[in-house]
C-alpha cells in the first residue's frame, strides 16, 4: 500500500474517517509522524487549502492499526493561511490533539538567506540501509515502508557502537518511486532512529510528547537528505531539531520534538 493511500482520509462526513493501516508501525504502535500526516490531510481538507505550512501535534496515546475520526474546526480563515484545530481519535480514545495552518505553497515568495548547508551523506549505495527485524522489532516494522539509509558513522548503534555523538544523518525515499509530497515531509521528520541511540546512554526507548513541523516548500523528486541532532537531554526529556533536504538541495522541512527519556 503507497504512502498515499495509507494516509487517506474520507471527509464525506463530520468528523472524517481514516484507517491506521498494518505496517507503519514500531512495536505495534503507529509511526507519530505516520499519524501527525493523516491528521493533517484531514485538516487541509477542511481548510480547502492543499498544504501545511505549520503542524504541531501533542501525542495522548499509542494508536494502533484500525479506524480513526478526526473533527477537523476552523479556527480562522485569512487571506493566506487557514488554522485549523483537530483531534484524531481512535473509537475509544483521543490519540493526538493538531493545531497547523494550512495554504498553497506556491504563494509564499520573498528574499532568501540561509545559514546552513545539506548534510554531507556518502551516496545512497554506501550508507546502511535500514531494515525491519521482526523477531527483535528493531529496526521497527515501519522500515519496511520506506527507504532509508543511515550515514555509516551513525549507524553503529546498530551493532551496539554509539558514535557518543546525538546525531543521525541519512538518505529517505519512498519505494516504487512515490513521489514525497508536504504530506511525506510529515513523515520524513520523525521516522529517523533517535538521535540518543547514538548519545551512548542508558535510554532504550522516546516516546513522543509533542511534535512541530514546518514544512518549507514542496520537494523535487528523488531523494531526501535528512539531519537530526540533539543537544539537551536532561530532567527526564530531550529536544531533538530535524532538517529536510531535497534533491535540488533546498531545505524543505524543519522540525523540533520533545520526547521523553525514560531509563532502560
Amino acid at each position: 500500500m503507497s504512502f498515499e493511500k495509507a494516509t487517506a482520509v474520507d471527509s464525506r462526513q463530520h468528523p472524517y474517517t481514516a484507517e491506521i493501516a498494518e505496517g507503519w508501525d514500531i512495536v505495534g504502535n503507529a509511526n507519530g509522524g505516520y499519524l501527525l500526516a493523516i491528521g493533517a490531510r484531514a485538516m487541509a481538507k477542511a481548510a480547502a487549502r492543499p498544504y501545511p505550512i505549520s503542524v504541531t501535534a501533542h501525542y495522548l496515546a499509542p494508536g494502533r492499526p484500525g479506524p480513526v475520526t478526526i473533527d477537523p474546526q476552523i479556527i480562522k480563515a485569512g487571506k493566506r493561511l487557514t488554522t485549523v484545530r483537530a483531534t484524531l481519535q481512535s473509537p475509544d480514545k483521543p490519540l493526538i490533539e493538531l493545531l497547523g495552518s494550512f495554504a498553497d505553497l506556491a504563494s509564499f515568495t520573498g528574499p532568501a538567506r540561509v545559514d546552513a548547508n545539506p548534510p554531507d551523506l556518502p551516496p545512497p549505495d554506501q550508507c546502511v540501509r535500514s531494515v525491519p527485524n521482526p523477531e527483535l522489532g528493531f529496526p521497527p516494522a515501519m522500515m519496511g515502508r520506506v527507504d532509508l539509509r543511515l550515514h555509516p558513522d551513525d549507524a553503529n548503534f546498530l551493532k551496539g557502537k554509539p558514535s557518543g555523538d546525538p546525531l543521525i544523518r541519512g538518505w529517505l525515499r519512498l519505494p516504487d518511486n512515490e513521489p514525497i509530497d508536504p504530506f511525506g515531509l510529515l513523515l520524513a521528520t520523525d521516522c529517523f532512529p533517535p538521535t540518543i541511540f547514538n548519545a551512548n546512554l542508558p535510554v532504550a526507548w522516546t516516546p513522543t510528547v509533542e511534535l512541530t513541523a514546518h514544512i518549507r516548500a514542496v520537494p523535487e523528486p528523488g531523494w531526501l537528505r535528512c539531519r537530526f541532532s540533539t543537544r539537551f537531554i536532561s530532567g527526564g526529556m530531550m529536544e531533538e531539531d530535524g532538517e529536510v533536504w531535497d534533491s535540488s538541495g533546498r531545505l524543505v522541512a524543519q522540525s523540533r520534538q520533545l520526547a521523553l527519556t525514560p531509563q532502560a
